[in-house]
C-alpha cells in the first residue's frame, strides 16, 4: 500500500504540481518547543515548590503565574527569533541581487564553481551556467541556497509565536489540573500531576515522530527523559534549599 501510493506520488504529473507549491514553513518546531517547555516549566515550578514545602494552593499559584509569564515571553521570543532570521534573509537577498546586478561576472564565475565542485564540467557545466544567469530570481535563489545555505521558505513570524504560545497553555495547564482538586492529599495531587506530565512528555515525542519519520517509541521516551530530568533538577533544587534555609 505505501509503496503504490509513492509510485502515484512520484508520476511526473505529481511531481509537476508538487514541485510547482511555493515552499512553506513548518511549524512542528514552533508547537514541540512550546508544548515541552510549557510542560517542563510548570512541572518543575510545582515540583520544586513542593520540594521546598509548599502548599499545593502556593504550587498552583506559581504554576499558573509562571504559564502565562513564560508562555507569552517564550511566543515573543520566538517571534524575534523567526524575525530575525527572515529580516537576515532579505539582507542577504538584497546583497545578492546587487552584486548580479553590478558584478555579474563575477557571480556569474562563482554559480560555475558551485556546480563544478558537483562534477559538472565542459559544455554541461556552462550550460547550466547559462541557464541558472539567464533568469534572474533563479540566479540570486541559487546563490541564495548555495552560497548561503538558506532556504526558500517563506517565515512567518506571527503564525510561529502564536502556535508556540498556544502549545506552552494547552500542554503546561495539564500538570496544574490536580492541584485544582480540594478532595486528593498533596501526595496524591503530585503523583497524579508527575502521571500526567509523563503522558504529556510521552506524546509530545510520539507527535513529533509522525512528522520528522522517527521511531515512534523512541521519539516518545527521549522526550519524557528530557523532561524528566528538568523536573526532577527543580524538585531536587527545591528540596536542598529547603533544607538548608528552612524555606516553606
Amino acid at each position: 500500500m505505501r509503496k503504490e501510493q509513492l509510485f502515484r506520488e512520484h508520476q511526473p504529473d505529481a511531481i509537476t504540481k508538487r514541485l510547482q507549491q511555493p515552499a512553506k514553513s513548518q511549524n512542528i518546531s514552533d508547537a514541540v518547543l512550546g508544548g515541552i517547555d510549557g510542560c517542563v516549566t510548570t512541572f518543575a515550578v510545582v515540583s520544586g515548590a513542593l520540594g521546598a514545602g509548599f502548599s499545593a494552593s502556593v504550587a498552583l499559584v506559581l504554576g499558573f503565574a509562571n504559564l502565562i509569564a513564560d508562555g507569552f515571553s517564550m511566543a515573543v521570543s520566538n517571534y524575534e527569533s523567526v524575525k530575525a532570521q527572515q529580516e537576515f534573509t532579505e539582507g542577504v537577498r538584497r546583497t545578492e541581487a546587487e552584486h548580479v546586478d553590478n558584478i555579474p561576472d563575477g557571480e556569474r564565475e562563482e554559480i560555475r564553481q558551485i556546480f563544478q565542485t558537483k562534477g559538472f564540467t565542459g559544455e554541461i557545466l556552462e550550460e547550466i551556467v547559462r541557464t541558472v544567469c539567464r533568469d534572474r530570481n533563479l540566479w540570486i535563489d541559487t546563490m541564495m541556497t548555495e552560497e548561503h545555505g538558506i532556504q526558500k521558505t517563506k517565515l512567518n513570524p506571527t503564525k510561529s509565536a502564536l502556535i508556540t504560545f498556544f502549545a506552552f497553555l494547552f500542554i503546561g495547564v495539564m500538570p496544574l489540573i490536580p492541584y485544582i482538586s480540594t478532595t486528593l492529599s498533596l501526595r496524591e495531587q503530585f503523583v497524579l500531576s508527575a502521571c500526567i506530565a509523563a503522558v504529556m512528555f510521552f506524546l509530545i515525542g510520539t507527535l513529533k515522530s509522525f512528522f520528522l519519520a522517527t521511531p515512534l517509541f523512541f521519539s516518545g521516551m527521549r522526550t519524557l527523559l528530557t523532561g524528566g530530568a528538568a523536573a526532577s533538577l527543580a524538585y531536587l533544587t527545591g528540596y536542598v534549599l529547603h533544607e538548608i534555609y528552612g524555606i516553606g
